[in-house]
């Protein structure tokens, strides 16, 4: 709903409760003037002045002139530009019914822009993405009426008046089906008076989850870091925990108790997931021990669900909320706990658009909110570590499996010694452990993180290589779906039938495996074994997640053949062998942290085996045994893998012991882009414990059709990179279609 206000309307007519600042019209000639940010990339907020008679505060949502048609905005915090001249500014055109965007939401935007440095509008849109203020028609049905009209009295309209004696309103089909008389009978008799419409009394959306229902027995480990989680959310003040421990430890039945914790005291806690497709499990889990499910948010939520579960957010309704990063900007009355968990996923950066890391941004909204942040993990990041060492954060670990299960073995397969048959990717120790796997009645999991068949297609004749024209990237074939794809752009093509450069035919070859070539070879070694794919092209959202649960649960399936989805968090009770066939698959290139995310995946990928009575095997096929990441998987001794790659970053002030920020310049040609990013190299700041980088190409030199080049900041940690990137960006003018990207604390370089 719209209000359009006019001059007789009444001075606080439309204040909202909570508002402490409120800016109106003055006794004197001048107008009052407000700052609205707008959900557009623009600097900062624009001043409007308000009509006589309109009061708003900061928050509020409001209809404002822009060019020729009218935009929401929220009035916005701080003093308006008294310099500006009052007849340059246009009218607020009204004020929306709507929840006003609460301060430390508003205070959250402001920081996310100040540190990523992307326009607050932008990040405001993150906020406002949902069309809260779209007002739901009110549900109605039917009451009985006062002095029901003298009218002719059936057998079937006595029963429809006996139903509504109690005097509740009820719809027409539940009346109908109540009273067991057809929905005409209702109709007919609202037509006669004696029934009168209604409306239908509003439900919660979500149904309060029971802190004291039973839960599992935690052992005496999981007991003691519960008190401390319950503790931390009992002072209702901000913390940060590190809560980790090894594959199966029990983490999630802990942080749980913090979330009874915090609804015993009234307040909403919010839980992020990496992958919204971990909900399936996660979810069986909150309702095993609440008995109700929580609030879910996603992008994949009808539009109509998600206005629901925002409104019941808001309105303090939805006391637990899962979503992916995105649920961060939801609008929290009482935030009192936030929950972090894989926490050293890059899942959670967010790449498009505003570029910010959903962990550290959780950290900050608990921070503005006065509420406790558990981050959790069974292979925490460097980062996170880092803050423990610092004092910053507390740790509490978990350091054996729940209920008496052991860690699974590790074993390394060299690939020199024992490659698989020629034209196939499983080593004979690989294929011959699954088998005995399946002979004892046991699930078996095949891992390797490349979605399609192969990664690359070539010409036997002239050694051409199908590439994207849009990217500089090779195009993955499906041979599924029988075409070629990009996994960056999506530009998709049919397998043609001959070479495009040399016209030879059926010349075109697939060279190294994806899962849908490591499930052919497993249909042709084990073809009585029951196959399940999971990867992001088979498993599109929640629902096929939860049926993948089930029916591996079900030992419905043999043989589990996944991509990284497969390592997040599952707990799959009868898989007692994991093979992994492409462990080096990480380690090339020369991104900084390839080695601790490879041990990271590795490790959370071992970990899905041997989680109840049967032990657990992982055997690694490797051309590096050698490798440090091989090694500290083989000894188990991941603290002191860590502690490695620590001592190698700290002496440069590589992250986290100093600051990167990264330029990518993107234009329409190569020469624009380098003419912008040899600009920004002469223009670079220094000084000491100041380092630049580049410009370089990007190893993706060309994505969605557009050329790029890198230039990457690297500062001591005590020097704030946002002041210097801002002197640096204003220094060189950005001409035509280039673009200039800010990334901070990248964790992607390509």
């Amino acid at each position: 709903m719209v209000h359009f206000f006019k001059k007789e309307q009444k001075k606080g007519f439309f204040l909202k409760k909570e508002a402490k600042t409120f800016y109106s019209f003055g006794a004197g000639p001048h107008l009052a003037r407000v700052r609205v940010l707008l959900p557009y990339p623009f600097p900062g907020p624009f001043d409007y002045r308000l009509p006589h008679g309109l009061e708003v505060a900061p928050g509020d949502l409001v209809l404002v002139p822009l060019n020729r048609r009218e935009e929401v905005g929220v009035v916005w915090d701080g003093p308006p530009d008294a310099a500006l001249d009052e007849h340059r500014l246009k009218p607020v055109s009204a004020r929306l019914d709507a929840p006003p965007l609460r301060a430390d939401l508003r205070r959250l935007i402001d920081w996310i822009a100040a540190y990523t440095l992307a326009p607050p509008g932008e990040v405001l849109a993150m906020a406002l993405r949902v069309n809260a203020r779209q007002q739901e028609s009110p549900s109605t049905g039917w009451q009985l009426a006062g002095t029901p009209p003298e009218t002719r009295m059936t057998e079937a309209r006595q029963r429809v008046l006996t139903v509504l004696a109690d005097g509740q309103v009820r719809s027409g089909p539940d009346l109908a089906r109540a009273a067991g008389v057809s929905p005409g009978v209702v109709r007919s008799m609202a037509g006669a008076g004696l029934l009168l419409p209604a409306p239908l009394p509003v439900r919660p959306a979500f149904e309060r989850p029971a802190p004291d229902h039973p839960g599992p027995t935690l052992s005496p480990d999981q007991q003691a870091a519960a008190t401390a989680l319950r503790a931390a959310v009992r002072a209702r003040a901000f913390s940060v925990t590190l809560l980790d421990g090894v594959t199966g430890s029990g983490k999630t039945e802990v942080y749980l108790e913090a979330v009874a914790e915090c609804l015993r005291a009234g307040r909403q806690a919010l839980v992020l997931l990496p992958e919204i497709a971990l909900s399936a499990q996660w979810l069986d889990r909150f309702v095993q021990r609440f008995g109700v499910a929580p609030a879910v948010w996603h992008s994949d939520l009808a539009s109509r669900v998600r206005r629901t579960t925002w409104r019941a957010v808001d309105a303090g309704t939805a006391p637990v909320v899962v979503g992916a990063r995105s649920a961060l900007f939801l609008p929290f009355p009482e935030l009192g706990l936030v929950i972090v968990d894989e926490e050293h996923e890059t899942a959670f950066k967010q790449e498009e658009g505003v570029v910010y890391h959903a962990r550290d941004m959780a950290v900050v909204r608990a921070r503005l909110c006065a509420a406790a942040s558990v981050l959790v993990s069974a292979t925490p990041s460097l980062e996170t570590l880092a803050n423990v060492e610092a004092g910053r954060y507390r740790r509490l670990h978990l350091p054996d499996r729940h209920g008496g299960a052991r860690l699974p073995d590790i074993a390394l397969i060299d690939l020199r010694a024992t490659p698989p048959e020629r034209g196939r990717f499983l080593a004979p120790p690989v294929v011959a452990a699954v088998r005995a796997a399946f002979d004892r009645g046991e699930q078996a999991m095949l891992f390797l993180n490349r979605r399609g068949y192969a990664p690359l297609t070539l010409c036997r004749s002239c050694g051409h290589r199908m590439q994207c024209p849009n990217c500089t990237a090779w195009l993955v074939e499906h041979r599924a779906r029988r075409h070629l794809q990009c996994h960056h752009c999506g530009h998709t093509v049919p397998i043609p039938p001959a070479c495009p450069c040399c016209g030879a035919g059926h010349s075109l070859t697939a060279v190294g495996p994806g899962v849908e070539r490591i499930t052919e070879e497993a249909q042709a070694l084990f073809p009585d074994a029951r196959r399940l794919v999971m990867a992001s092209d088979t498993l599109p959202g929640p629902q096929a997640s939860a049926e993948a649960a089930r029916s591996i649960a079900a030992r419905e399936v043999d043989l589990i053949i996944g991509t990284q989805i497969v390592a997040k968090g599952w707990h799959f009770p009868h898989l007692t062998l994991v093979g992994v066939v492409d462990a080096d698959l990480g380690l090339a290139g020369g991104d900084l942290r390839a080695a601790e995310r490879t041990v990271q995946l590795l490790h959370q990928v071992a970990g899905r085996a041997g989680r109840a009575e049967a032990p657990g095997r992982v055997l690694l096929q490797t051309f590096s045994p050698e490798h440090p990441v091989m090694q500290a998987l083989l000894s188990g001794r991941l603290e002191a893998f860590m502690a490695r790659e620590a001592a190698q970053r700290r002496p440069d002030n590589w992250p986290p012991y100093g600051r990167l920020a990264a330029l990518i310049v993107s234009a329409e040609t190569a020469e624009a882009a380098d003419i912008t990013a040899r600009d920004l190299g002469r223009a670079a700041p220094h000084g000491e414990g100041i380092v630049v980088l580049g410009p370089a190409p990007a190893p993706f030199a060309i994505l969605r059709g557009r050329h790029r080049r890198r230039l990457l900041l690297k500062t001591r940690r005590d020097i704030a990179v946002q002041p210097l990137l801002r002197a640096w960006l204003a220094a060189v003018a950005v001409r035509g279609s280039v673009r200039v990207e800010v990334d901070v604390d990248p964790v992607s370089f390509l």
